[in-house]
Formats: C-alpha cells, structure tokens, sequence
C-alpha cells in the first residue's frame, strides 16, 4: 500500500512538472528583445526619442523666441527673466547639440554670438499649435503670483495658432501701450491665402489695429476672454480672428 502511495505521488510530481514546462513554453513564445540584464533608463521609440529632446519645458520656449530670426543671449535673456543665464546657455548648449539651433561667432569687440533655428528646430513649430490648443482648453487660468506676463509672446504664438480663413487676407497690427495710451511694442499678423504670419515691425497697412494696455491684453487672452479693455478699429472680422484663435473650444469672446 506503501509503495501504491509512492508511485500516486511521484505520478503527480510528473505531472505537475509536466505542467509547469508547457507553460514555460507557451511563455517563451514571446522573449525580451533585450537579453543583455543591462538596465536601461530610456526606451527606443520615436516618441521617446522627442521627449527627450525636447521634454524640457523651455526648449519649445526658446524654438518660439528664435522662430523671429537670429537673437543674441543678452535679448534671449530679456524674453526669460525667470531663467538663469547658466542655465539658458546650458540649454542652448544642448539645443546645438542636438542640432536644433546653430551658433554663430562674429569677429567683433566686444563679441557677438547668434543663435538661429537649423531646419530640425524650426520644423517643431508644428509642435506649439496643438500643444497651445491643449492647453487653452484644459490648463488656462488666470496668472499666478509666480508667473511673469508678457503679452507680447502670445502675439509670436499667432502665426502657429492662428487659422487663417481662406479669402480673408489683412494686416492686423497688434499694439500694448501704456495707460496714457502711449505705444510700447508692436507686432503685425498678416493673413494672406490661407496662411498666417507674424512680424516684429509696423504694419505696412493697418487692415485692423487692436490696441491694449498689458492688462487689458491679459484679461483678453486669458480664460474669461473679455474685449473690455481692447480698443479695436478697422475690419472686426480680422481682430476676431486673431483673438478667436486664443479661445478655449467652448469659449466665446464676452
């Protein structure tokens, strides 16, 4: 009876056994590509490979800035009081080298150096549109105590968020002034042929001029999107379209 006991078990074992290589190999149908044991911190996809460009919050800041033409890192500076210069120029060293931006040394006194976007980087103006637009609709709220305001960054964002409508063409000048209506900066977005763009510069003619103070432009642009302190003259169908441009999908301009 003993031995009848034995030979139940030891069956079983087999058979247990049996099971467990069936499953190893129903398992090792699928085998890691890597059989090195290495542990790797980044993953190869293409996704991966742009996040880790560009994954760094400032590096599309810094691509918008340059969209306008070469800047020196004193006026890069200006437009990021809120970042460090050794950290600005660590990320302009590593924009280089991923060959985003190119660096131009001039033989001058005092020195002068350049930054401008290689073809790489001004392709990942294609980037901000949807990434503006996702944020307009899930992440817009009104300034916080740490964030600085410069309206006029909005403005360089119109020509990659602005749809420009076909058959509407136009100059719109976009003006910040001061409280005694005094111009401090200005911007031009041209409409034309279904295609949008934005200059540095005065408009060649004014089809429609929207005019604000900082806060006036701030309560415009940000999720109450109020016209109240924007002063507009010429063609409306133009201004709305730059300022509709800003609107979270469910917004209308009050």
């Amino acid at each position: 009876m003993q031995a009848a006991k034995t030979v139940s078990n030891r069956r079983a074992r087999d058979q247990r056994g049996q099971h467990s290589r069936t499953a190893d190999e129903r398992g090792s149908a699928v085998q890691p590509c890597d059989l090195s044991g290495i542990r790797r911190r980044r993953q190869w996809s293409p996704d991966a490979r742009a996040l880790g460009v560009i994954g760094d919050r400032w590096m599309l800041l810094i691509v918008r800035e340059l969209a306008f033409g070469p800047k020196r890192l004193s006026e890069l500076q200006r437009a990021f009081p809120g970042l460090s210069t050794g950290a600005l120029e660590q990320r302009l060293n590593r924009m280089a080298a991923e060959e985003l931006i190119t660096r131009e040394r001039f033989a001058e006194v005092p020195p002068r150096v350049e930054f401008d976007l290689t073809d790489a980087g001004r392709d990942l103006l294609a980037i901000l549109a949807p990434v503006v637009r996702w944020a307009l609709r899930w992440a817009w709220t009104p300034p916080s105590p740490d964030e600085w305001v410069d309206v006029t960054a909005l403005f360089r964002l119109a020509g990659c968020v602005v749809d420009a409508p076909d058959g509407v063409d136009g100059e719109v000048e976009l003006i910040v002034e001061d409280e005694l209506e005094v111009a401090l900066d200005l911007y031009t977005l041209a409409l034309n042929a279904g295609e949008a763009a934005v200059s540095h510069r005065p408009a060649r003619h004014a089809d429609a001029v929207i005019k604000a103070t900082p806060g006036g432009w701030a309560r415009a642009f940000g999720p109450d999107q109020t016209s109240a302190g924007l002063r507009i003259s010429g063609d409306p169908q133009l201004a709305r379209v730059f300022l509709t441009s800003f609107q979270a999908p469910s917004a209308e301009l009050q």
